[in-house]
């Protein structure tokens, strides 16, 4: 199967390459990247583009059976200003309608899309979430609709689609696991705020492998979690993480602080959410890593002690 991700270049879309091309599938990365990254494996195809347009890229879209759209500027990246705020909408809706109005003009249209999105959708809280839970009211809740909004329209052109809804996924080489481990090593890591806030996560593993699983399996549409079944405190979280590590993980820092530092972004650590997959397990797919004690073992290894 021929399959495009765009933003492909990130710690999940190039992980995801690596997946796929080990399973046989040929892959095409778009990205934002001018040249061809030197890490992506030579079986892949590069092609770059704007992130807001089919430049560049469009004709390769009547080549793919199945498309992943995993664009968008990073939460974790930069404090949320009000330019930076416009910049994380923006991004992810202009990606999504550039990936709409390729599969529009293509003549022969991919069988699947498989549209990026997060559990931010459902709001904070201590509730259990699943995929029927209404959406919620803050920053990132609006944030998902609006990137989960910008390819709906695929479905009329006769395109399945799939909108993952992902929690917080645990990959050492990018995203949230570097920043949580990183006080940790260095004997200052502990709860954030009262550290009862919910953490639902997934390993890269378990992150990957059910994209493929939903790419191949045709009977799955519509919203998706991606979450492991034990979400945790972060209290706990935290705990494990210190004991991986063999380091002391007690002393906690205050919510105060973490405003202060991060400021509107401070939600995304101090505002947790209890979200479970009900529709994966259901399917069939089988989580790796559904306990945060084995992904964290996974996880840290002799060379995260060294740094």
């Amino acid at each position: 199967m021929h399959i495009l991700i765009t933003g492909g270049t990130g710690t999940i879309g190039s992980r995801l390459t690596e997946h796929l091309l080990d399973y046989e599938h040929q892959v095409t990365v778009i990205s934002r990247q001018r040249t061809r990254p030197p890490e992506l494996p030579a079986k892949a195809n590069f092609a770059t583009w704007d992130g807001r347009s089919t430049t560049g890229w469009g004709q390769w879209v009547e080549q793919a059976e199945a498309i992943v759209n995993l664009a968008g500027a990073g939460l974790a990246d930069a404090r949320w200003t009000t330019q930076r705020k416009r910049l994380i909408r923006d991004s992810r809706v202009q990606a999504g309608q550039a990936v709409l109005a390729a599969i529009r003009a293509a003549k022969r249209k991919p069988n699947v899309l498989i549209q990026a999105s997060a559990i931010g959708y459902y709001g904070s809280g201590e509730e259990i979430k699943t995929e029927a839970s209404p959406p919620g009211h803050d920053f990132l809740a609006d944030i998902c609709q609006a990137w989960e909004a910008s390819t709906a329209l695929v479905e009329s052109l006769g395109v399945r689609r799939v909108v993952m809804r992902t929690g917080i996924v645990l990959d050492p080489n990018g995203g949230a696991f570097p920043k949580m481990a990183r006080p940790v090593q260095w004997f200052v890591g502990g709860p954030l705020g009262s550290g009862q806030q919910w953490l639902s996560w997934i390993h890269h593993w378990d992150m990957v492998a059910a994209i493929r699983f939903l790419i191949e399996n045709e009977s799955l549409s519509g919203a998706v979690n991606l979450t492991a079944p034990q979400p945790l405190r972060q209290r706990d979280f935290a705990k494990l993480l210190g004991l991986m590590l063999n380091r002391p993980a007690v002393m906690p820092v205050p919510a105060l602080a973490l405003k202060l530092i991060l400021g509107e972004m401070v939600q995304v650590v101090l505002e947790g959410q209890q979200v479970l997959a009900e529709r994966l397990p259901t399917a069939g797919f089988q989580f790796s890593y559904p306990e945060a004690w084995d992904a964290l073992r996974d996880l840290v290894n002799p060379e995260w002690e060294s740094d």
